[in-house]
């Protein structure tokens, strides 16, 4: 499989795995690539990716939003450690669902155990990336980027 459809698979997939695993009807903005920058502005989730493509999937937004996905999920707030924990929970059920998805299309992946994370940085030089917002009730946003490794 050629990167550009490996990258669309992945960010395809990955839209649809949040789409799934959210409790909310969601708009997804108009997406943006070869960024210069990422910034993390309050709390961020980064899942890596090795085999047929070499990439990091990061999924940022404020605690309030993370924080209202969890109490919809699970119905009780969730704040701190429980915020921080519930927050690389998140992740990994969309690593979970993006894995079972893309090994449909023939795409082998290995994916990480999700980092919590409060800064990022990108090398436009050595990667290709990807930043799709996610709003979601009152205005709520999380956005999703994905970095790959121009060497895949």
């Amino acid at each position: 499989m050629s990167v550009k459809n490996a990258v669309a698979e992945v960010l395809n997939g990955s839209l649809e795995s949040v789409s799934q695993i959210f409790p909310f009807d969601l708009i997804v903005e108009r997406p943006e690539s070869n960024l210069s920058s990422i910034q993390i502005k309050e709390l961020g989730v980064m899942i890596g990716m090795s085999g047929d493509l070499h990439a990091s999937l990061i999924i940022e937004g404020n605690e309030s939003s993370f924080g209202l996905i969890g109490e919809r999920m699970f119905g009780m707030p969730l704040e701190g450690e429980m915020l921080n924990s519930f927050t690389k929970e998140l992740a990994n059920m969309v690593a979970g669902h993006l894995s079972t998805r893309v090994s449909k299309s023939d795409l082998a992946l290995q994916i990480t155990t999700p980092q919590v994370m409060d800064t990022y940085s990108v090398n436009s030089r050595h990667h290709y990336s990807f930043k799709i917002p996610v709003q979601f009730q009152d205005d709520h946003k999380l956005t999703l980027f994905l970095i790959v490794d121009k060497g895949s």
